[in-house]
């Protein structure tokens, strides 16, 4: 297949001899990152802090792309890997410890990563149209990577997979730093856009200009689902 030109950045500009994407559905998973209610509910967790703070507005975008494009999308994709008996998986952020000690340096400073989110609490739990099945695979981190804050790459090699279609929030920071985890340890990796999001469309973009053909080959939901089938050219 040849490169998404809409994210196509300046070292791949000119290259015009693209290698086939090649994709064994055996050896494929999905993996799930932080679809969570603390950042996707509109009555709990971060849309609560938004609303009190006067920032409704800026942010309101963000949540009708998650409504009506990403979690319907990861609820395509979720429900094809199960039909398929594909393998499932979900990163999340949750720190096991209740006084959130356990958590990596970044998530205790001020800011976007100062997050506190204990495992135990309904605000660390994937969406409901989301939720894990018994036998898939959920890791916990307090990092922005899935790959360097658990061991979900060893897992994936234990399951026999090489490729990884990523999904998830937000894609400019924890999908990202996911994607170049999953490309550093040797899979290969299929960037479904349209079930990503950012707290802007340009963030979005611009991360996935950044990433596609260097750590991932960026698609859409409905080419995941044709490339797993083999139909798409």
């Amino acid at each position: 297949m040849k490169s998404n030109p809409k994210f196509t950045s300046f070292y791949y500009e000119t290259m015009t001899d693209w290698p086939e994407l090649e994709v064994n559905p055996k050896t494929t998973a999905l993996l799930i990152v932080d679809m969570q209610k603390e950042f996707i509910s509109r009555v709990i967790g971060e849309s609560i802090a938004f609303k009190e703070a006067g920032e409704w507005e800026r942010w309101q975008p963000f949540h009708d792309r998650l409504d009506e494009i990403v979690v319907p999308n990861n609820v395509k994709l979720l429900k094809y890997f199960r039909e398929k008996d594909m393998a499932v998986s979900f990163g999340r952020i949750a720190c096991l410890r209740p006084d959130g000690e356990d958590r990596q340096a970044v998530q205790k400073t001020e800011g976007w990563n100062g997050i506190f989110l204990y495992i135990n609490t309904e605000e660390a739990n994937m969406v409901d149209e989301l939720a894990p099945l018994p036998g898939e695979i959920v890791v916990n981190k307090t990092t922005d990577s899935v790959v360097s804050g658990t061991n979900i790459s060893r897992l994936l090699r234990n399951l026999g997979i090489e490729t990884v279609v990523t999904t998830g929030i937000v894609t400019d920071q924890c999908v990202a730093g996911t994607v170049r985890g999953l490309a550093d340890d040797g899979f290969k990796v299929l960037v479904a856009e349209d079930a990503c999001a950012a707290a802007t469309m340009e963030l979005h973009n611009a991360e996935l200009t950044i990433m596609n053909n260097l750590y991932c080959n960026v698609v859409s939901t409905d080419e995941v689902i044709e490339i797993l089938e083999g139909r798409l050219k």
